[in-house]
């Protein structure tokens, strides 16, 4: 298959056909973790709930097991045709061990091999994958694929930190803004380009050393860019793919939303500045100010998503 039928099957203004969106939360180990995962979960859900023509199903907590995961595959599989496009996103903690990369889940983890061959099993000729956890740049090599589109919020399997590029993954669906050219569809380029651009802004207002750097690589043969462009051959597919067809309600930015989104970006910023001065403050002085903050988005997280 020609790489230039390939965009010619991923052009938007041709797409009746059916999106299938699976998302993947895993462990958290930590309770601050498990309730940020969850809510970034929550928003992408949310946003995929009344999206035109998608299909969308989410697992985490128990649910988020391999064998659960093999089955949602299942299901899709049987579902889906070659004109479908499949959609999958990972939100938790990686791990890289200089050969494979897993995703943290209940009992056995699931590496990306593991997930390669579930992406493969179904018919869908459009596929993405958005791996948002720490090291995750080390699944390109087993995921990538003529016309699959690879994002990953690491560079590589040596940045071993926990990400925030769910956040602003999450907040691309749920922000019209995101629609960079306004034709009523969020790309995955445009959702890339969006959650990067916050992550990288997030270290900087921080003051922080970015321990994160979000590539994209949609080849089928490399290693992922931070700036994808015709110059360098990257996002040709990844322009073409959409993730998110805005529903007429989601057109119109509410304000409340707005600002209960802004709210909540600021509460998690305060949780990670929290968790960068852990070391310096008394661990019962940390407790109960995470523990605040923690009940405070919470409350954020249960307006935004009634």
């Amino acid at each position: 298959m020609t790489r230039a039928f390939l965009v010619f099957l991923l052009l938007p203004a041709l797409l009746p056909a059916a999106t299938y969106s699976l998302t993947i939360t895993g462990l958290g180990g930590e309770a601050d973790f498990e309730q940020r995962f969850a809510g970034w979960s929550a928003d992408i859900a949310k946003a995929l709930k009344d999206a035109p023509g998608t299909t969308a199903e989410s697992l985490q907590g128990d649910s988020a097991r391999i064998e659960s995961i093999r089955a949602a595959f299942g299901r899709i599989a049987a579902s889906a045709k070659a004109d479908d496009a499949l959609i999958v996103m990972l939100i938790g903690h990686g791990t890289f061990d200089g050969e494979t990369y897993k995703l943290n889940v209940p009992g056995p983890d699931i590496t990306g091999s593991d997930l390669a061959s579930l992406m493969d099993s179904v018919p869908a000729s459009r596929q993405l994958v958005v791996n948002m956890t720490s090291a995750s740049g080390a699944s390109i090599f087993p995921l990538r694929k003529e016309g699959r589109v690879v994002i990953s919020a690491t560079k590589s399997g040596t940045e071993k930190n926990a990400t925030i590029f769910a956040r602003y993954w999450a907040e691309a669906l749920n922000d019209p803004a995101a629609d960079a050219d306004k034709n009523d569809t969020i790309s995955a380029l445009e959702a890339f380009r969006y959650a990067e651009r916050k992550t990288a802004t997030f270290y900087t207002a921080q003051k922080r050393l970015a321990t994160e750097h979000p590539v994209l690589e949609d080849t089928g043969k490399g290693e992922g860019v931070r700036e994808p462009s015709p110059a360098n051959g990257y996002g040709l597919l990844a322009s073409a793919f959409p993730v998110l067809r805005l529903a007429e309600a989601a057109k119109v930015d509410d304000p409340a939303k707005r600002e209960l989104r802004q709210r909540k970006e600021q509460i998690e910023q305060r949780i990670d500045q929290l968790k960068y001065q852990k070391a310096a403050m008394p661990i019962e002085t940390y407790r109960k100010q995470l523990s605040a903050m923690l009940l405070e988005l919470a409350r954020v997280q249960a307006e935004l998503d009634k």
